[in-house]
């Protein structure tokens, strides 16, 4: 049987704004069906990371590959480049920082707006799947009520369940638990754990959270000042005793990451 190819590979992607450099040789292997969280300080380029894993932006130099496939060199400007990108694009599903419903649109329309843009099924599969994903994240019958109804955790959730309608590979989540109390934040990351167990998919968790990467991750990364200071297997990366992660994770203002 022929080896799984890695969910995501980055060799010495760069990436700079005029004179800001955001990300400088960030090189990386997440294997599939593993759960990633991305650790840094705000402003380091851990965003800038999500955008270019799904070819919102080009790197400067380096490569990036989704499942084997280089994408850096997708032309979007030519149809079979457009086509490709399509294609990577559907690989992905995205679980935004402040969950980006439609607030015009009820619970139920939320979560089958992509399975209406992008899948060939009709309104009673659609009207299913619905039903199965909002009761995977614990919000069963939950299809008429409007964004404006929900606590902040309850949105979070309604977005995971519109994260993972079409079944994507890949799931990115930019800072899932971002302005949630401790006990939502922990409900959040049982719901990522459930939905990794029953459904396979591979995540990358931007985060500023430690108690997040010590719970959920299977590898832990950390980006300060565009690079990557460590990457890795969870238990490997904390008994790594490297400055910047002790820093991070003892919550200290002394050590190589400085305070602005």
């Amino acid at each position: 049987m022929a080896e799984q190819q890695p969910a995501i590979t980055l060799e010495k992607v760069c990436k700079s704004f005029g004179p800001n450099r955001v990300l400088h040789e960030v090189s990386l292997t997440l294997p599939a069906g593993k759960i990633m969280v991305m650790l840094g300080p705000s402003g380091t380029g851990k965003s800038v990371l999500l955008r270019c894993l799904v070819g919102l932006m080009k790197p400067d130099s380096g490569r990036i590959f989704i499942e084997g496939q280089d994408i850096t060199g997708l032309d979007e400007r030519r149809s079979a480049g457009r086509e490709q990108m399509f294609a990577l694009r559907r690989k992905f599903g995205m679980l935004f920082q402040d969950g980006a419903l439609f607030d015009d649109m009820c619970v139920g329309d939320n979560v089958a707006f992509p399975l209406r843009q992008h899948a060939k099924l009709s309104e009673r599969e659609i009207a299913a799947r619905v039903a199965e994903d909002l009761e995977r994240v614990g919000l069963k019958n939950a299809q008429r009520k409007m964004p404006a109804e929900l606590s902040g955790g309850m949105r979070k959730r309604v977005a995971f369940a519109r994260a993972i309608a079409l079944r994507p590979k890949i799931v990115l989540c930019d800072e899932p638990s971002s302005g949630l109390d401790p006990v939502m934040s922990a409900t959040l990351d049982e719901l990522i754990l459930d939905l990794h167990r029953t459904l396979g998919m591979t995540f990358v968790v931007i985060s500023h959270d430690t108690a997040e990467a010590r719970k959920i991750a299977d590898y832990v990364g950390l980006l300060y000042k565009g690079e990557l200071q460590a990457f890795g297997l969870k238990d490997e990366v904390l008994r790594s005793n490297q400055r910047a992660i002790n820093q991070f994770f003892e919550r200290s203002t002394e050590g190589p990451i400085q305070v602005l």
